[in-house]
């Protein structure tokens, strides 16, 4: 095909594709048409005259249908309030917006004001939608109430309540006009609670006598976060018994738990950074709750529920508290009812190094500066500074097994590798005599490690991180991307974080002079290079804040290495180490551990040598 043709026939498919377009019939024309093929069809007796009206039968019978389910619905209780229209009630102080629906009572979503999501939208943990519920539910002769369907009559419908003054709105739910469930909802101008005292008022006769209330609510959590996967990692359903202990779902996948043997003071929906508690001052009773992960759900983070027994007061009511706000260990703190222990900082030791020790000093250093990059590079340097008397031991333990190294390779050229355990007695000998302990250098370590993991899990859950920046990093709280991409095969990442690679990058530095001050060979020597690599993949999703710690502590501790090599001369630990061996063996009562294992290597030893196949 030549050229002249190919470009006749591409502008012939032009043609007819405008011309399509064009002299399409629109819908009324279609429809006109359609009603006129039908009236003929009918006049010619093709179609039966009864099938004309169908569609108007059907819309009689299904509007004769549910006048008949409305009439059955309203010779039930409450069923007058079966029917109505949904409004909005809206509560507001300096730091959250409360709407409340009148289908249900209930709280229909909350904005909280001083805050922002990831986008710069406004923040609201929850709303309206059919995920979202709160109710009572009991029994009203021989039919089950849910309150959460029915319609309530507010006596008020916008509330702005400003400075010091507390205000309340009403939400009833009217059996008759003596009886009736009153849902009375308190604000005050600041702060993050709402009181709900729920009121049933002469209904003993109506609703089956019992003592306590059946409450159920559900809530899905809305995506805050800029990572969906990193938001879900954090958010679950923490609860605390009146004892104070705590309690929480698994993060990582659906749970479920009926608590019956003890009563628990509030329950929290609790997202990575915000959190919708429900409290009750003499707890609940049979309490069930579950989380679930819809993960083609890319709105909400998860999905949250709980159903509770309330035991009413001698006055009939249960008076009960919401939170609806910020994760911060100190504002929690200020809420009363232990809050604060939602914030999980790691296990047991972990939790009691972040809670007593990292998160004074950090509070401690916010009084002098808000840039939370300076902040952590304040607490990296404490932190190495406290720990340098261990980084000092350990170098020069490290320093004397090097030293050492000539004299445990003439060792094993001597005994050969052929008997592990005359090797490692005669290595024990030489320890002795040079005054070395070999584990020296590892111990030092060993003791830094509980601080490692616990600041892994502190950087994570730290509030303050949220929406900070430093450098090139916009939000410390999450990770910083160089290049973003299509998920990768098995590995499913989809971006390089930059801070996690300048970690990984200081750590293999690291690791090499350290290799350089040790002397480590063979497969130790590579071990280190390995870990850093694992750890990219790890951390690469990680906060950007953590991953700025653990380059900073690389960095820190490299420098601290390196002051201390001028100080140290090998030449004069080799000339100790000669010195101590010239000294006559003075026995010092052993260890139990350091005996026990003297002992096992004498009686390895006493065993014939296993024949070779």
């Amino acid at each position: 095909m030549d050229k002249n043709t190919f470009t006749g026939l591409f502008l012939i498919m032009i043609i007819m594709g405008v011309s399509i377009f064009i002299l399409k019939p629109n819908d009324a024309d279609i429809k006109k048409e359609a009603i006129r093929m039908h009236a003929d069809s009918v006049k010619k007796g093709l179609v039966p005259k009864t099938a004309a009206t169908a569609i108007k039968a059907a819309d009689t019978a299904k509007t004769a249908a549910n006048t008949k389910v409305d009439s059955m619905l309203l010779k039930q209780p409450f069923g007058a309030s079966a029917v109505g229209t949904e409004k909005i009630v809206t509560l507001e102080n300096a730091d959250i917006i409360v709407k409340l629906t009148t289908l249900g009572g209930k709280v229909s979503s909350v904005e909280l004001k001083n805050y922002k999501t990831y986008n710069h939208k406004p923040l609201i943990l929850f709303d309206g939608d059919s995920k979202n519920h709160f109710g009572l539910t009991f029994n009203a002769g021989s039919n089950s109430i849910n309150t959460d369907k029915l319609y309530f009559t507010p006596n008020a419908g916008q509330l702005k309540v400003t400075g010091s003054d507390s205000s309340s709105v009403t939400m009833r739910l009217s059996y008759s006009p003596t009886q009736y469930i009153d849902y009375i909802y308190s604000l005050k101008g600041s702060g993050f609670k709402v009181g709900l005292t729920i009121k049933p008022v002469g209904l003993d006769q109506v609703i089956a006598a019992s003592n306590t209330l059946n409450i159920n609510w559900a809530a899905s959590m809305r995506k805050q976060e800029m990572d969906l996967e990193q938001e879900r990692r954090y958010t679950t359903i923490y609860d605390i018994s009146n004892e104070g202990s705590i309690d929480y779902l698994s993060s990582s996948k659906d749970d479920h738990t009926d608590v019956t043997d003890k009563k628990l003071q509030w329950v929290s929906f609790q997202a990575h950074f915000f959190s919708g508690v429900i409290i009750a001052g003499k707890g609940f009773d049979k309490s069930g709750i579950s989380v679930n992960t819809d993960v083609t759900d890319s709105l909400h983070s998860k999905q949250m529920s709980a159903s509770f027994n309330l035991t009413r007061n001698a006055d009939g009511t249960c008076p009960l508290l919401f939170y609806f706000g910020p994760n911060k260990y100190d504002v929690l703190k200020a809420q009363g009812y232990d809050l604060q222990k939602q914030i999980y900082m790691g296990w047991a030791p972990f939790a009691l190094i972040n809670r007593f020790a990292v998160l004074p000093v950090f509070n401690f250093l916010i009084k002098f500066t808000s840039n939370y990059g300076l902040i952590i590079l304040g607490l990296t340097l404490i932190l190495k500074l406290v720990l340098s008397p261990l980084t000092y031991k350990s170098y020069l333990s490290m320093a004397k097994m090097r030293v050492l190294k000539p004299e445990m390779d003439e060792i094993k050229a001597k005994v050969g590798e052929d008997n592990p355990t005359l090797l490692q007695q005669e290595y024990m000998k030489l320890y002795k005599k040079a005054g070395v302990n070999p584990l020296g250098g590892c111990l030092p370590l060993v003791i830094q490690m509980p601080i490692v993991f616990a600041f892994f899990r502190f950087f994570p859950s730290l509030f303050e991180l949220r929406g900070q920046s430093f450098l090139w990093m916009h939000d410390l709280s999450t990770y910083d991307t160089v290049i973003t991409f299509a998920p990768l095969p098995l590995l499913g990442w989809t971006h390089l974080s930059v801070m996690c690679l300048f970690m990984t990058a200081s750590t293999l530095i690291y690791t090499y002079f350290n290799n350089q001050i040790s002397g480590a060979t063979g497969q130790m020597k590579y071990i280190g290079y390995i870990t850093p690599i694992i750890f990219l993949g790890a951390l690469n999703s990680y906060p950007s804040g953590l991953n700025y710690y653990y380059f900073l502590a690389n960095m820190l501790t490299f420098t601290q290495q390196y002051i201390i090599r001028l100080m140290v001369d090998d030449k004069k630990i080799h000339e100790q180490i000669q010195e101590n061996k010239k000294k006559p063996e003075v026995k010092k009562k052993q260890g139990g551990f350091q005996a026990r294992m003297e002992e096992m290597m004498r009686q390895k030893q006493q065993l014939p040598p296993a024949k070779k196949k």
